[in-house]
């Protein structure tokens, strides 16, 4: 409370301020030497004297309101900050007004910031910004405008005079300088003697910086010149290899396979199983149960094949990526989860609508079928929100005219996805066979509504990152699965009893062995209340960036922007584990031909399970992360943001002549026109021109295989641009 009164306070004080005549301070400033070499680093100090009564806020305390001293640069390619200004002699203290600690001067201020020289005519100057105050709370913001000179360099220009000459619009604050990596520069001339753009590290890594000029390279191409623009889009391809299909048919059918049966380890399908068993779970003779079963295995091939081919062909791939994204299907599928996890604790009973069931009595062959197949959809339903972007590639074939391979594909895909619910279908009893089937067959379903409960998270999860509601964060999410969790495993124990139980007299091993692996769990979930990345379950939390309360994170600096370049949407999108990046593909293409690095195109997307693994498993790998950081810029496409829309002067038409609006159609634009493709994760190496510099790649856990896809689409980088000398 005390913090905002002073804060109103200060509102009003302000008038008098400029009454009382508040003096800036007298800033001056010196370099340490006059004369020296293009890669030398010199170092420039700022001193001023203080008048009595007055102070002011230095820059080196923590996140306290008081306004810190900022030092402001005309940032060109001339010189190079080392590091930030350092504050000499500054006090700290704990501010009793704001509760913090803070840094001041009194009497004496001096600053001392590091310059590394890239040019023998170097072009430094900027702005200091300070707050001069009173002892009692009055303050001022002051500039002082400086510009370094008495300088003697010499040596060779290692950038383009151009270059120097254009200044661009960005300014460089003292919390985001240019990082020396970015330009590696090389203090032996002779070096610098074959080329002038041409920069040579200690570690043999060769940077480009605007070699490639910025009249040659057109980012845009996927966009349409016009509405009535229907051309073909260019497919991405890499020199020495084809992205045409190769597949042979056997060979796709057997992808898709192995596809179907990995989709029923998503959260969206194997909470479906119980539906299975719950619905199937009646009496009746053998050859029935194998007639349904089968009918039933087949309405899921059947509707998988159909839908997917006509949502494909009629809407395209869009359609599936609203399906998985979109606020309203994932509530609608949350409810239905959490009406399930309900009905299995034994709140009510779910059957059909009484309209279909006597039907099904007036017409009981055609009125069984009925129910079977409305089972059946309603499987396909619900799980189409994770099993539509495994499949997502083969709907883009579908909707490019190709239709024999997608419904091989569809068809091997929804076969492994319906073998399992098949066997269920015929064979229901198998639980009731075994002993004591009325108890143990509750407390299945008991169990299994907990797990119900505990998936159903999944779907309200990705409309909160989506549409950024901030109502489901990573650490909330971890809370609710501990509780979720802790009661399973109480019930488990017998502590829990529903109204449906039987008397446990005494408890079983099975269920005790259970138990144990339910505690179990819940102890690898606890340290992820506290920041731990629980990598086994990366696909089903929500990302590291939602979570608020992390005692585990390292609180490193905030690392600058390349080339001092402000990402577009980082208030909204996020890289994990600190990497740094750019959201937007023409931004970050213009950065990466500034600063002479290859690109990592990354199409992700907030509700992508395989994206958070990939970004879990593999870039949390340091081999990985180092390479990312250090040779690479990466820039994140999500192809699900809802709330980003572009600005007007931004809109643009596909090839399909539909009009764009927003981020996420952009990217996903960006995505089918020049790689073919709409699923995610999707990784595409480039080099400053747009160009492939190695075959695309997808979800992948191999992280040698990654390191080794990096390495070589960076030596093929470094051939490129040495060619173009």
């Amino acid at each position: 409370m005390r913090k905002y009164l002073f804060l109103l306070g200060l509102f009003f004080v302000t008038s008098f301020v400029f009454g009382q005549k508040v003096p800036p301070a007298n800033w001056s400033h010196n370099i340490s030497k006059s004369n020296a070499k293009v890669g030398d680093i010199i170092e420039v100090i700022f001193t001023t004297s203080i008048p009595e009564g007055y102070h002011i806020y230095s820059n080196d305390y923590g996140d306290c309101p008081p306004v810190k001293a900022k030092f402001i640069y005309n940032q060109n390619l001339s010189f190079e900050l080392v590091g930030n200004a350092k504050a000499i002699g500054s006090h700290h203290y704990m501010d009793d007004i704001f509760e913090c600690e803070v840094a001041d001067f009194e009497n004496k201020a001096e600053f001392r910031q590091q310059i590394k020289l890239l040019s023998s005519k170097p072009d430094i100057e900027g702005v200091l910004e300070y707050q001069m105050c009173t002892s009692d709370g009055m303050c001022v913001i002051f500039e002082y405008d400086f510009r370094i000179e008495g300088l003697t360099v010499l040596g060779k220009l290692i950038v383009n005079p151009e270059q120097i000459q254009s200044k661009p619009d960005i300014i460089v604050e003292e919390e985001e300088v240019v990082e020396s990596a970015e330009l590696e520069i090389s203090t032996d001339q002779e070096s610098n003697s074959e080329t002038q753009n041409n920069v040579q590290s200690s570690e043999g890594y060769t940077s480009f910086a605007g070699l490639i000029s910025e009249d040659s390279v057109h980012y845009s191409s996927y966009q349409a010149t016009s509405k009535e623009d229907t051309a073909s889009c260019e497919i991405k391809t890499f020199e020495g290899s084809s992205n045409q299909d190769t597949t042979t048919y056997w060979g796709l059918f057997i992808l898709a396979f192995l596809s179907g049966l990995a989709a029923l380890l998503t959260p969206c399908v194997f909470p479906m199983i119980p539906m299975t068993v719950s619905f199937f779970m009646k009496d009746g003779s053998k050859a029935k149960a194998i007639r349904n079963g089968f009918i039933y295995g087949t309405s899921i091939i059947a509707i998988y094949v159909f839908i997917g081919t006509l949502v494909a062909v009629v809407a395209g791939p869009a359609a599936a990526n609203w399906l998985s994204t979109h606020w309203l299907p994932n509530i609608f599928f949350f409810l239905i989860f959490v009406v399930f996890a309900a009905s299995f604790f034994g709140a009510f009973e779910i059957v059909l609508p009484s309209w279909l069931v006597n039907k099904a009595d007036q017409q009981s062959d055609k009125g069984g079928l009925v129910g079977i197949f409305f089972m059946a959809f309603t499987i396909v339903l619900v799980s189409f929100s994770c099993t539509g972007p495994i499949v997502g590639s083969i709907l883009v074939q579908s909707a490019g005219g190709a239709f024999v391979q997608p419904l091989i594909g569809m068809l091997g895909f929804s076969l492994a996805f319906a073998i399992p619910f098949s066997l269920f279908a015929i064979f229901p009893n198998w639980l009731n066979s075994l002993p004591a089937s009325g108890g143990w067959l509750n407390s299945v379903k008991v169990v299994l509504g907990f797990l119900e409960l505990a998936f159903g998270l999944k779907f309200l999860s990705v409309a909160d990152q989506t549409y950024h509601w901030g109502i489901l964060d990573r650490e909330i999410y971890i809370g609710l699965w501990i509780v979720i969790f802790l009661l399973m495993g109480f019930y488990l124990l017998g502590k829990i009893k529903f109204s449906h139980d039987s008397d446990m007299p005494f408890l079983k091993v099975p269920r005790l062995l259970f138990a144990i692996a339910t505690f179990s769990f819940v102890s690898y979930l606890v340290p992820g209340l506290f920041g731990a990345p629980l990598k086994a379950l990366a696909g089903y939390l929500p990302p590291m960036s939602t979570h608020d309360f992390n005692l585990l994170e390292s609180h490193e600096e905030h690392k600058p922007y390349y080339a001092g370049v402000k990402p577009l949407y980082e208030d909204k999108l996020h890289l994990p584990d600190g990497l740094r990046g750019y959201f937007d593909y023409e931004q970050g293409m213009e950065v990466a031909r500034k600063i002479g690095r290859p690109v990592l195109l990354d199409f992700t997307g907030h509700g992508c399970v395989n994206c958070r693994e990939m970004e879990a498993r593999v870039w949390s790998d340091s081999r990985v992360h180092n390479l990312l950081d250090e040779k690479f810029l990466v820039i994140s496409l999500y192809v699900d943001e809802k709330t980003v829309e572009l600005p007007e002067d931004e809109f643009f038409y596909d090839k399909k002549g539909k009009l764009i609006k927003t981020l996420a159609k952009k990217n996903s634009t960006i995505q089918e026109c020049y790689f073919d493709a709409n699923a995610q994760p999707l990784y595409a190496l480039l080099d400053n021109e747009g160009n492939l510099l190695q075959p695309t790649k997808t979800y992948d856990l191999d992280i040698e295989g990654y390191i080794q896809f990096l390495q070589s689409g960076l030596a093929e980088y470094q051939n490129r641009m040495t060619t173009k000398q």
